[in-house]
């Protein structure tokens, strides 16, 4: 952390002033969690768990060559990804992280499966990091199945291509053009013979976003590719490489599923929110300390936090929680020692920042899609 300036004086001053900022840092260091290690994966379906929310699968299905993977604090890298399969059929494997239940892995404290009639909303953010000589997509994968199966695949597939590069193209044909959660993008439907599958391809390439999942799930059951008694399974993100890949990133990754008021997309009567932002600013530059309080009659686990900062305002660090983004829309997800919000409690965490003009606070905030006061 950056200590406050201060003005020359005597040597006295200027020694306490350094102490001062040494005993800043040194608890700011102290309050920081540990970074878990990176673990690398190789073996053909090998997983691992991240911020003790997220399982990172190898899932390399459709090859024999060799994939590995690195899991980090945050998302995961793939390391090596081996050979390549034609690009008019289907890819090679699907390096991803997600939340809910795939296979009979369940991500821990999941609220998946769950009726989508009974989902509020279903806050989700990614930050991509593409590689160069590689054809692939960079895409969520998401399960919708008439019941509230945990161990294969489920009938209909929701997949989001946030880029594609080379030669491919999405199950089945075009169908026209939509826009959903405030983005064009265009439309395919068909089947891999296993299960249903609707994509929505990105016009042209997104480094990274932020999104309620509900809103391409209510998209895919109006067109009558599932029902609201249906249930979600599994929200996943990650690649789908056909040649290479080495180099591919998931650099962040939060999903949320939150419970009640049915089709609204708005929280449910028990779950609420206050925000208290208290800030050190000095010229040029700022910290945060942001505490979220959970105001609701359920726990909140896990939590997402998420606000705009005003124009001309960076973050350059964080501490208590994995942070997306460094300007515009910021998300902040709890780690694995602060994961969980019980009723009547709160969670803190921090960050400095650097600002140009007149420094002003985030005008909102939104836990898992919902507003706080």
């Amino acid at each position: 952390m950056r200590a406050s300036p201060h003005r020359p004086g005597t040597a006295r001053g200027m020694l306490g002033a350094l102490l001062i900022a040494l005993a800043t840092v040194a608890a700011l260091v102290a309050a920081a969690p540990a970074a878990q290690a990176d673990t690398q994966i190789c073996e053909q379906y090998g997983s691992t768990t991240i911020q003790g929310r997220y399982v990172v699968q190898n899932n390399r299905w459709g090859t024999s060559a060799t994939q590995c993977v690195t899991a980090t604090d945050t998302g995961f890298r793939v390391d090596r990804a081996d050979g390549g399969v034609p690009t008019n059929g289907a890819p090679k494997s699907y390096p991803s992280v997600f939340n809910g239940c795939h296979y009979t892995r369940c991500s821990p404290g999941t609220n998946l499966p769950a009726r989508v009639s009974g989902i509020s909303s279903a806050p989700s953010s990614i930050s991509y990091g593409y590689a160069a000589d590689a054809v692939y997509n960079a895409s969520y994968d998401i399960w919708l199945d008439p019941t509230p199966r945990t161990d294969g695949v489920s009938r209909t597939e929701i997949m989001i291509w946030f880029n594609k590069v080379g030669p491919i193209q999405p199950i089945g044909s075009p169908v026209g053009t939509a826009t959903v959660a405030g983005r064009p993008w265009q439309v395919w439907t068909g089947s891999n013979g296993s299960n249903d599958v609707i994509s929505f391809v990105a016009p042209s390439a997104l480094p990274g976003w932020s999104f309620d999942v509900m809103d391409f799930v209510r998209e895919t059951v109006s067109r009558g590719m599932a029902r609201n008694d249906w249930y979600l399974t599994s929200v996943q993100a990650g690649f789908e490489p056909w040649q290479n890949g080495a180099g591919l990133t998931v650099n962040s990754f939060s999903s949320a599923v939150n419970l009640g008021a049915p089709g609204t997309g708005g929280p449910g009567p028990s779950q609420a929110c206050q925000v208290t932002y208290a800030t050190n600013v000095w010229s040029g530059g700022f910290t945060a300390d942001v505490t979220v309080a959970n105001t609701g009659s359920l726990p909140v686990a896990p939590w997402t936090l998420s606000f705009t900062l005003p124009s001309g305002q960076r973050l350059t660090q964080a501490w208590n929680a994995a942070v997306t983004a460094a300007s515009g829309t910021v998300t902040a997800t709890g780690l694995a020692h602060n994961a969980r919000i019980e009723t009547g409690t709160g969670q803190t965490f921090g960050f400095q920042g650097t600002y140009s003009g007149t420094f002003a606070e985030p005008a909102g905030f939104s836990l898992n899609g919902a507003p706080c006061t």
